[in-house]
């Protein structure tokens, strides 16, 4: 019985073809807009994660000033001195290394080509405290450090601009108005969650940074590697401590700096991510509800249409519950198919949109069933009252029926 009336539903949408694509409108566009926001939220929140988790765990970084949507116009705060890295790294217990950062932008050439890119100036604990290993060659050496010599590691953007992706480990390039001695080009990071280019980077010993850019001896990041056996929480709190003295805050005011763990920004960043795509994906499924609208309103006219079909049928024996059933599964059809085809046009949405927002493609099969079963129940709900209505008729009533 039940092929019997799945074969009349199918036979009468296709009696109406326009009419049913039509109604199932509201559906397919409520299925593709919740499936396609749902999969790009978390893309783009996995997207958030792999960048955060790019910088390492267990990582404290530490800048002047009061952080975001703090402070105001009131004077700049100082930036951090060499001293401030010595004392975090010999004083705070759990501190594994300390990477100071001092950084410029200038124009790298090489050979005719130039780019301009990002000078970051560090030390060779900034290989300790983040993992970003290189691709080829080395990190600069104590002396190197100590002496401020212009060598330099590059990131793969600025190998592929000035080097034409060719290997440029031992070759020299201008900096500037300065010759620096390629020893090193990083691993490819790619994209950071925030749209900018990790790889577009000249890492230099700080004091040649210092020396030959920013002309002074001030920091203005730190970046503070944990022990796996301590807390954050507890390290930061030593950190703030003492960096108050140094920069002799007394009692009852603020900092003058702020210090973030990349776990409590990757976990603010994702919770932002996953409550603005709830939100949209609440208001897309609107959508969802209009379309079950729209399927009872036209089973209502579908009934109205048919009565004295349903008339004959009631006459010649088919009890009332067969009636309901052969609405109710068209309203069902009707409203698993606009799924169907809503999940098509999500993925082919899903394809197009990601690439133009910098996150990969993912397809997550429990969203996609969860839409599809919401569609189904939209079609059960929403179809029930028109099939009672058939199968409630009268069949003296319903044979008299224009």
């Amino acid at each position: 019985m039940f092929g019997t009336t799945l074969s009349l539903a199918l036979r009468s949408i296709r009696r109406h073809i326009l009419r049913s694509f039509l109604t199932i409108l509201g559906i397919v566009i409520g299925v593709g807009a919740v499936v396609t926001m749902v999969t790009l939220g978390k893309a783009t929140t996995a997207a958030v994660q792999q960048s955060i988790s790019a910088l390492g765990t267990n990582i404290l970084q530490i800048r002047p000033g009061q952080g975001f949507g703090r402070g105001g116009g009131g004077p700049r705060p100082p930036d951090f001195k060499p001293e401030d890295v010595t004392a975090v790294a010999n004083q705070i217990a759990g501190v594994t290394a300390v990477a100071p950062q001092a950084q410029a932008t200038a124009t790298a050439i090489y050979e005719g080509a130039n780019w301009s890119t990002t000078i970051n100036g560090t030390t060779s604990a900034y290989f300790q405290v983040q993992p970003w290993p290189l691709a080829t060659g080395r990190i600069f050496t104590s002396a190197e450090e100590a002496s401020g010599k212009a060598v330099c590691i590059i990131g793969n953007t600025v190998r592929t601009n000035l080097f034409r992706g060719g290997d440029a480990v031992g070759l020299r390039m201008r900096i500037g108005a300065i010759s620096c001695d390629v020893i090193g080009v990083l691993s490819t990071r790619g994209q950071a969650g925030f749209g900018g280019d990790q790889d577009d980077v000249v890492i230099m010993p700080i004091k040649a940074v210092q020396r030959r850019f920013t002309g002074n001896r001030d920091i203005r990041l730190m970046l503070v590697g944990v022990d796996q056996k301590f807390s954050t929480a507890t390290v930061q709190a030593s950190i703030t401590d003492l960096l108050r003295e140094r920069r002799t805050i007394t009692a009852g005011k603020e900092d003058d700096f702020n210090i973030f763990d990349t776990k409590q920004i990757s976990d603010t960043l994702t919770g932002t991510t996953t409550l603005l795509t709830g939100i949209v994906a609440a208001v897309a499924g609107i959508s969802l509800v209009v379309g079950g609208i729209g399927i009872m309103n036209i089973m209502l006219v579908s009934v109205t249409e048919r009565t004295r079909e349903i008339g004959i049928r009631l006459a010649i024996g088919a009890v009332a519950r067969e009636v309901l059933l052969q609405f109710l599964v068209e309203a069902i059809v009707l409203s698993c198919l606009g799924g169907l085809i809503g999940l098509v046009i999500a993925q082919l949405a899903i394809a197009i949109i990601a690439p133009l927002i910098k996150v990969q493609w993912l397809f997550v099969p429990e969203i996609n069933l969860f839409a599809f079963g919401i569609s189904a129940v939209i079609g059960v709900v929403f179809g029930y009252f028109p099939a009672r209505r058939a199968a409630a008729m009268n069949p003296i009533d319903a044979l008299r029926h224009e």
